[in-house]
């Protein structure tokens, strides 16, 4: 207990009671920070906001649509108001719009470019602003996919964003590296979400087949990718930077 102690965190798409926000949010207080957690639905984040409080850790829910730079200013000036300065940032929000590329429409491929990949770069660029101005340095995590890293079919336009959210991360530790500021990917595998409950309930058998050919044989839970957000926020991690850090049971190592 206490790896985050003092700290004020940021986790966006955190209404999801089973999404890696929720989990994320939830691991990070029970170590000890503040955690701000928003997403589009208020009601849902709030709901995670309340268990965190339930369970005596701190946290506050906030409406956020990670596609409108107003809403960024608003949330960043909550956080100064209420802290003056932010530790760590998750920019976890993203959709998936699975079409092979002949379905794919204009609308598919700028919605998940919008919330997949611009709204990392406006986190990322209002959490820098900060860190910089209180000087205390930070983590930044930035959610990709193993998506981002090699090609998946229907995955044309999330896999381009989630492969920009790689390359940025990387761009953004080598600007901030000298002022203690880090930035680092996560790239999940196959996660226990409930936007797997469709993929189960659509094809059943394919769906089977994909887990089974995962070389642990299973698919990753919620905690994985927030133990790897856990580390990466503390400063057990404190020399790691630019890295793209995997978690998806040994699915890209074949």
């Amino acid at each position: 207990m206490g790896r985050l102690e003092g700290k004020i965190a940021l986790v966006t798409g955190a209404g999801n009671a089973r999404g890696l926000g929720a989990a994320t949010a939830e691991r990070f207080a029970q170590e000890g920070a503040f955690v701000y957690l928003t997403d589009i639905d208020l009601a849902g984040a709030e709901g995670v906001a309340s268990k965190i409080r339930e369970n005596g850790d701190m946290a506050e829910a906030h409406a956020h649509d990670v596609t409108s730079e107003g809403d960024w200013d608003t949330l960043f000036a909550q956080i100064r108001k209420g802290h003056g300065r932010l530790d760590i940032l998750v920019n976890n929000a993203g959709i998936a719009i699975l079409k092979p590329i002949a379905d794919l429409t204009a609308a598919d491929w700028e919605r998940q470019n919008r919330i997949n990949l611009d709204s990392v770069f406006y986190g990322t660029q209002r959490a820098v602003a900060l860190m910089r101005q209180t000087g205390g340095g930070g983590s930044i995590i930035n959610l990709s996919s193993m998506a981002g890293l090699v090609g998946v079919p229907a995955c044309a336009a999330y896999g381009a964003a989630k492969g920009g959210v790689r390359t940025f991360s990387k761009v953004i530790a080598m600007e901030c590296a000298a002022e203690g500021i880090r930035c680092n990917s996560v790239h999940p595998g196959m996660i226990e979400t409930a936007m797997q409950d469709v993929a189960r309930r659509d094809n059943p058998d394919g769906f089977k087949e994909i887990v089974a050919g995962i070389p642990m044989q299973r698919m990753g839970t919620p905690a994985d990718i927030a133990n790897m957000n856990l580390f990466l926020a503390s400063d057990e991690s404190s020399y790691i930077t630019g890295a793209e850090l995997v978690v998806d049971g040994g699915a890209t190592a074949m």
